[in-house]
Order: C-alpha cells, then sequence, then structure tokens
C-alpha cells in the first residue's frame, strides 16, 4: 500500500474492494450508496488522512473550487484601499472553505475577461465589486444563470446584494450637523454612474426631508472627478458664503481642504468640511463615517458559497457604521 499522503481513490477502492465510483460517491455525498458502506469509506479516509485532490473532487462534484472576483479596470486610486480591503475579507473566508480566488478585470464597456471565464467553467460562483446604474456584468451574469453576489446595491431584487448601510449613515451625519446649527451645507460628489453616489446622496436628502427643510439644489455637485472642479466648487461656494462642504469620499475631501488651504481659510473655524466615506486621503481630525469594508468582503463570499451550495439566500444591508465627529 501507497503511503497515506500518497493515496489515490483507486488505492482506497481496491483496499476496501469496492470500485471508484462507489468511492467518488461516498466522498461526494452524492449518487446511490448504502450509508454503511459511505460510513466504511469515511473511517478508512480518516484513519489514513486522506485529502482528495482538488481537481479530482471537483471533475466529482462538477465544481471548480475557485470564485470570480470582478474587479473595475477603471478604478482611480483612491479606490484601491476598498478593493483591497474586499479583496481581503473575501479571500479569508475563501481559503477557509478550500476555495481559490480568480481575478478578472473588466470595464462599463468591456467585459470579456468575465464572459471569458464563465463560458470555460472555470468558476462557480462570482462577485462584483462595484455596482453600476446600466450594469453590463450583472446582466450578463443575470442571463448565465451562475451564481453571484454584487458588493453595492442594485436596483434589481432578483440579484442577491450586500451593501454598507450608506444611506442611513449619510442621514445620521447630516442631522447631526444640522444640530450643530449648520444650515447653509454643500455636496460635493463622484460620478452618476455609481450606485453608491445615488445612495449617499439620498441619504443626504432624507435627512433634510426629516428635518423638514430644503436644500438648496445649486449647492450639489456631482460627476466632480479631478482637483480642478473641486477648485472651482470652492471658490464659488466660497463667495456664496457656504458654511460647511460635504464630500462624498476621502479623495474630493482632500482636495476640497487643499483648495481651502490656497485661499487661507481655515478649517474648522472659517469653513467646516465633512466627509461621508474615510480612507487613506483623508485628514485627521476631519469628521467622517467609517465603514468595515474587509467585513463586507467576508459577508458577500460567505454569501456567495452557501448560494453554490444551493442555500437559500437574501441581500443584506450591513448595519454596522461608524460616526466620527
Amino acid at each position: 500500500m501507497a503511503e497515506d499522503r500518497n493515496l489515490t481513490i483507486a488505492d482506497i477502492a481496491e483496499e476496501l474492494g469496492v470500485s471508484k465510483t462507489t468511492i467518488s460517491r461516498a466522498i461526494s455525498g452524492k449518487g446511490r450508496i448504502s450509508d454503511k458502506t459511505r460510513e466504511r469509506v469515511l473511517q478508512y479516509i480518516e484513519a489514513h488522512h486522506y485529502t482528495p485532490n482538488v481537481i479530482a473532487r471537483g471533475l466529482a462534484q462538477s465544481r471548480t473550487y475557485n470564485i470570480g472576483l470582478v474587479i473595475p479596470g477603471d478604478y482611480n486610486i483612491v479606490e484601491l484601499p476598498f478593493f483591497q480591503n474586499c479583496m481581503l475579507g473575501i479571500s479569508n473566508v475563501a481559503s477557509s472553505m478550500g476555495y481559490d480566488v480568480l481575478i478578472s478585470i473588466v470595464t462599463a464597456e468591456d467585459i470579456t475577461s468575465l464572459k471569458r471565464i464563465i463560458v470555460n467553467h472555470k468558476v462557480d460562483g462570482v462577485i462584483l465589486t462595484r455596482t453600476l446604474i446600466k450594469d453590463a456584468p450583472a446582466a450578463y451574469l443575470k442571463g448565465t444563470g451562475i451564481p453571484f453576489v454584487t458588493i453595492g446595491s442594485l436596483p434589481d431584487p432578483a440579484i442577491v446584494q450586500i451593501d454598507n448601510a450608506h444611506k442611513r449613515a449619510c442621514k445620521e451625519m447630516t442631522l447631526r450637523l444640522f444640530l450643530q446649527g449648520i444650515k447653509n451645507i454643500a455636496l460635493i460628489g463622484g460620478s452618476k454612474d455609481y450606485v453608491v453616489t445615488g445612495n449617499r446622496l439620498q441619504g443626504f436628502l432624507d435627512a433634510y426631508k426629516e428635518s423638514g427643510q430644503e436644500p438648496d439644489e445649486e449647492h450639489i455637485y456631482l460627476d466632480v472627478e479631478n482637483a480642478q472642479k473641486v477648485e472651482h466648487i470652492v471658490e464659488k461656494l466660497l463667495a456664496e458664503k457656504v458654511e460647511c462642504i460635504i464630500t462624498m469620499d476621502d479623495y474630493l475631501c482632500a482636495q476640497a481642504l487643499r483648495s481651502l488651504q490656497k485661499h487661507k481659510i481655515e478649517v474648522p473655524k472659517q469653513m467646516k468640511v465633512v466627509s461621508y466615506h474615510d480612507g487613506s486621503y483623508l485628514e485627521e481630525g476631519i469628521p467622517t463615517i467609517h465603514f468595515d469594508i474587509e467585513e463586507l468582503g467576508e459577508m458577500t463570499c460567505r454569501t456567495l458559497l452557501k448560494m453554490i451550495e444551493g442555500e437559500d439566500v437574501r441581500s443584506c444591508i450591513l448595519p454596522g457604521y461608524q460616526i466620527i465627529m
């Protein structure tokens, strides 16, 4: 008999006097086999420390033991920490369950790499790390029938989505500003193509609605994605005597602070600045909202693995966040 670490299904079948098919069925838990035989096989492989080859195990169960992680190729450097922390959480859970992570890079216009891993049956399920208003990757995956989960919200309730509580957190942060007596507020946000931009905007508007106030729509700026635009907006807001600037992310916040410094405006004495999202660009002392991104990745991966196993799952908004004033 070969050493335990070199055991094959054929070796076990010969030793126990059964067919290789019987051994495969006992290991996979599928197919017709008596409980007595299955128990006999399982006891033997446990006693001899047999670990099924992942490829052979995958073939026996029609699995690859890979999950696809789709990352947008057009991300900017500001978003990199978010994707890194998501990936860390996903990888930790996947590894603990015997899965490997296969990364696919896509853009809004080109999802060729995603299609290739699906057509070639390289993954058992997929995680999308960004949601768009017009979401080509989500639409494609829905048509294939493969299990997939999005990190972020989508308007389609048939798609399983795991997201942070952006609306609730942004609403709470804005209401806290109102309690401080701050009324004249401007909001600067990124691309309207991203669902998260709309969710943060809705939280901002919900705060006004709850407090019985009306926001100044001329002070809401979206699709702001570079320092030049931010500087132009800040100059305009200074001329209009705005009390507070809320930015939707740490990059926009950093650009706003740089513009204010250029104009020798003291923060928060002469202008209050708040960020709806913390990150590596955020300066210490700026009020912000902290989300646990690694936990978001872990929850998403656990949900996908349950779907792969055929379990019923639901979309989930993670309740946890921390408002740092």
